[in-house]
């Protein structure tokens, strides 16, 4: 077999297999796309390097011009006193109305982006990645009711998730 195929076969499985979802998990369906859309604040994260040391962190969605979703994560770096912002785009994984996305803020890397729970008012999120390593709660606003917490945690817990040290975001600046 020529070399190129082979290369084109292992790139194709490697980069399909960095935007899936764990196995037992489910994204959310339905899902409105539109109703997404906008600011969300990053109310608590299982930590892991590209956030590491941010607070006040946020993730806004809008829509670019070629009808995609343009993603801009912003969070502040509160050991060296500045604002870091990350800009990329989503894709949906496979259908439109399943919350199973795919995220890429380096090229053609791409990584799962999972909505595993929402309330019907599009406020409040949990999100997994690609492994049981990402998790993140977000909400609309920059605090969340108890209940919902508690109730998003134990989704995220009853779906394997260790849920016993999240980063609690600050929300000051």
């Amino acid at each position: 077999m020529p070399i190129k195929f082979l290369i084109g076969i292992f790139a194709a499985l490697f980069f399909d297999s960095c935007s899936s979802i764990p196995k037992g998990v489910n994204a959310v369906r339905p899902f409105d796309k539109e109703k997404y859309l906008g600011k969300w604040y990053e109310i608590a994260r299982k930590d892991f390097r590209f956030e590491r040391g941010l607070n006040n962190t946020t993730a806004n969605y809008s829509l670019d011009d070629k009808g995609g979703i343009k993603v801009v994560n912003r969070g502040f770096n509160y050991k060296k006193g500045i604002w870091k912002q990350a800009s990329g785009k989503a894709k949906f994984a496979n259908e439109k109305d399943i919350a199973m996305l795919k995220v890429s803020f380096f090229g053609p890397f791409y990584a799962g982006y999972n909505v595993i729970a929402l309330d019907s008012a599009y406020q409040y999120a949990l999100i997994s990645g690609d492994s049981r390593d990402y998790l993140w709660i977000l909400a609309r606003e920059k605090k969340i009711p108890e209940n919902i917490r508690a109730e998003y945690l134990k989704i995220a817990n009853e779906n394997g998730f260790n849920t016993t040290d999240p980063i609690w975001v600050e929300h000051d600046r």
